[in-house]
């Protein structure tokens, strides 16, 4: 095949410049040229250090051996995110990964939960949860692959230093011939009449012309927006934070194996235990909340040692109107930004880079192919979108302006008909491109007290079924396999600790 891309560029580093180049270099074997164009002086975001249970697969698809990539990003184990002040204030649910309970028969599990809680039989849902139960105890082992045992009712993912990975990456793409630039890219040369973009320019004066360009230069999108003008979808309105501070503090014991998400004034409060440090977080809306204010209330509820002043970020949830444009596709935060309250950035980066390297194209430029990815993206994004407004609508609380404008706000149709389905039904209504699993919407649904009117009518056809009896079994097989686990920090120290 004589039309294969011969050069791809991508402008920008970082946790996206990186896995980008990463991924590219294993799929294309040496046979494309990969150059990254990066500079220190504008550094990274760095904000993005929890993840979801997908990132194992993108670093197992690497052949990223676990221990080893922990070791070096200082990462640590999670199960789920602990909602505190969510639902109202003294209120707390857990988002768990991995399956609630276990299925006894072919009924899900939560719907005969369900129908015992209307009847005021059971205990909080997340008792059934195995990842939940495991993780309040500051506990963790890997998942065991045998059905029967509640160990294998799980999942996890990590948390980690976003910089180091970057790190860990380029280590793997430059053994794999990626080539690496120093340099701020400060003008991009396009067709005069195709305009796709022939060659980048940095600041001095070195130009790199290339057949195929993926933009990873963060907010500013310097190729997908600054040059080709593709435009900005804002959900702003749905999702109203538009701010965050960060600052990190010494690790604490015990190291928790989950992230907190504390709700505030006009938005919430991050937590996330690393080996060598935490990583704390304020995300707010600065219509409700003054910059200053914003400091002082993420100070206040810090009492480790602080390690680095507070950082500022501004930002606004939404994302591009094409994220492939001509012979540039936009990765990270260059394609839009959902803000980390599913930690769900970095899963966003790698559905894109996998997405884009299972549709590479050739230099013929097939605008089928940038049609199928923006839509499947598109896609992607919303239905992440609108797990995350669920978070924000589904609130009691009105003690704030800012809680008062999330609980009366309209919402995507899409997500109102979802929500109706499992207020009258018990029924999770599901899209084909749903990142998060039915697991968790009944977790954030029933987590912040949207209770459905009935259980399913098939829940109440098995009247022979002992659902009491199974119900306290797995509760207590749950227990039992969680104190039979080693203490969260045990296991890093034998499995993957840092050399400090």
């Amino acid at each position: 095949m004589d039309d294969v891309l011969e050069h791809i560029i991508i402008v920008g580093g970082g946790s996206a410049g990186w896995m980008t180049a990463a991924a590219l270099a294993n799929a294309v074997c040496g046979q494309c040229k990969i150059t990254l164009i990066e500079s220190e002086q504008i550094g990274t975001i760095g904000i993005g250090e929890a993840t979801i249970p997908p990132i194992r697969q993108f670093n197992k698809s690497l052949g990223a051996d676990e221990a080893i990539f922990l070791k070096k990003t200082h990462g640590t184990f999670k199960l789920g995110i602990e909602f505190i002040d969510w639902t109202r204030k003294g209120h707390a649910y857990f988002h768990p990964f991995g399956k609630i309970g276990a299925e006894f028969d072919s009924t899900p599990f939560y719907q005969y939960w369900i129908r015992q809680h209307l009847a005021g039989k059971v205990d909080p849902l997340g008792d059934y949860a195995m990842a939940w139960v495991a993780a309040r105890k500051a506990k963790f082992c890997h998942p065991v692959q045998d059905p029967r045992r509640m160990q294998s009712r799980f999942d996890y993912a990590y948390h980690f230093d976003a910089t180091l990975y970057a790190r860990f990456l380029r280590e793997y793409a430059e053994a794999r011939g990626v080539t690496r630039i120093e340099g701020k890219v400060t003008s991009v040369e396009q067709n005069s009449e195709t305009g796709f973009i022939t060659s980048v320019i940095t600041e001095n004066g070195q130009e790199f012309d290339a057949d195929f360009f993926v933009d990873c230069t963060g907010f500013s999108g310097v190729l997908i927006e600054k040059a080709l003008k593709t435009g900005y979808e804002d959900w702003s309105h749905w999702l109203p934070c538009n701010k965050a501070v960060t600052v990190t503090t010494e690790s604490t014991q015990p190291l928790l194996p989950y992230t907190k998400s504390t709700a505030g004034s006009a938005g919430w409060q991050w937590r996330i235990p690393l080996q060598h440090r935490t990583g704390n977080g304020l995300v707010y809306c600065d219509n409700h909340l003054s910059d200053t204010q914003a400091e002082q209330n993420l100070m206040a509820g810090i009492t480790s040692p602080i390690l680095s002043a507070p950082k500022s970020l501004k930002f606004t949830t939404g994302r591009r109107k094409k994220f492939w444009n001509k012979n540039c596709v936009a990765i990270g935060l260059s394609a839009g930004f959902m803000e980390p309250l599913e930690s769900t950035s970095l899963h966003l980066i790698q559905s894109g880079v996998q997405r884009f390297v299972a549709m590479l194209p050739s230099r013929n430029f097939s605008d089928l192919l940038a049609a199928e990815y923006n839509a499947v993206t598109s896609a992607e994004y919303e239905c992440i979108r609108d797990f995350l407004i669920l978070h924000y609508k589904a609130t009691e609380r009105d003690d704030s302006e800012f809680w008062k404008y999330c609980a009366n706000m309209k919402i995507p149709e899409r997500l109102r008909y979802k929500m109706e389905h499992f207020k009258s039904h018990s029924m999770i209504i599901s899209d084909v491109r749903e990142l998060f699993p039915n697991s968790s919407w009944v977790t954030v649904y029933i987590g912040q007290n949207i209770i459905p009117k009935q259980a399913p009518s098939v829940t109440y056809m098995r009247s022979k079924l002992p659902v009491d009896q199974r119900m306290t079994e797995v509760r207590r097989a749950a227990e039992e396999a969680a104190n039979s686990m080693p203490s969260h920090s045990d296991y890093i120290n034998q499995y993957c600790k840092s050399a400090m």
